[in-house]
C-alpha cells in the first residue's frame, strides 16, 4: 500500500513541505513506503486550464489514483489553504479519494487560522468520497522552525500531534490491508470438485 505526500505549497521551501517531509520519514521508519508529489512543479498553464490530456498531469492524477492513502500539506493563507492546492484537487475526479485514508497537515502565521483545515480543507476532501479523513494537525510558523545546523525542529505539542497522527494513519493502513479481499490464484479444472 502506498502513501501518496501531496505538498501543496506555491514556494520552496516552505514549513508545510518540511512539515509533510517529517511525516513521511516516521511513517518510513514504522515500514510504510511512500511517494511524493509537488503541485507547483506541475504545469501552471495545464493546472489552471484544467488540461487533462497534459502528461504531467495525468501522471499526478495516476499518483492520486494509485495511493492507498494521502498525506496533504497546505500553507494557509487570509484563512484558506493554498490556490494551487485548491486548483489541483478540482482536476480530481468527483470521487477521486474513493477507499483512500487522507491526513491534512497545515501551517500557518498564527492559531486563528487554525480552523481554516477544518471550514475549508475539510469539506473539499469529504466531498471526494475518502474512507475517512483523519484529524487535522495545524502548526503555526513559530511552531515548526527551520536551520541549517539542527533542521526541523516542533515545538512539543506538535511533535506529540504528529506521532499520533501517524501511529493513526499508520494503523488505519494496516486495518484496511488486512480486510482488502484476498487474491486467489487459478485453479486448473482438472481439480474441480463439485457434488451433486
Amino acid at each position: 500500500m502506498t502513501i501518496l505526500l501531496l505538498a501543496g505549497s506555491p514556494s520552496a521551501p516552505s514549513r508545510s513541505t518540511r512539515l509533510l517531509n517529517h511525516v513521511g520519514d516516521k511513517l518510513v521508519q514504522l515500514g510504510h513506503r511512500y511517494a511524493r508529489l509537488e503541485v507547483r512543479d506541475l504545469p501552471g498553464q495545464a493546472i489552471l486550464r484544467a488540461d487533462w490530456n497534459d502528461a504531467q498531469i495525468k501522471a499526478a492524477l495516476s499518483t492520486v489514483e494509485e495511493a492507498s492513502a494521502v498525506v496533504i500539506a497546505t500553507p494557509v493563507y487570509k484563512a484558506a489553504y493554498s490556490g494551487i492546492l485548491k486548483a489541483f484537487l478540482d482536476l480530481l475526479p468527483q470521487f477521486g479519494l474513493t477507499d483512500k485514508l487522507v491526513l491534512p497537515l497545515a501551517t500557518g502565521g498564527s492559531q486563528s487560522h487554525m480552523l481554516a483545515l477544518d471550514y475549508a480543507l475539510r469539506p473539499v476532501l469529504s466531498s471526494l468520497n475518502p474512507k475517512h479523513v483523519l484529524p487535522s494537525i495545524y502548526a503555526t510558523e513559530a511552531q515548526v522552525t527551520w536551520s541549517e545546523e539542527s533542521g526541523l525542529t516542533l515545538d512539543a505539542p506538535i511533535a506529540a500531534r504528529v506521532e499520533e497522527g501517524v501511529a493513526q494513519l499508520s494503523a488505519s493502513l494496516s486495518a484496511l490491508h488486512k480486510a482488502a479481499p484476498q487474491e486467489f490464484g487459478e485453479v486448473p479444472f482438472s481439480q474441480v470438485r463439485c457434488s451433486i
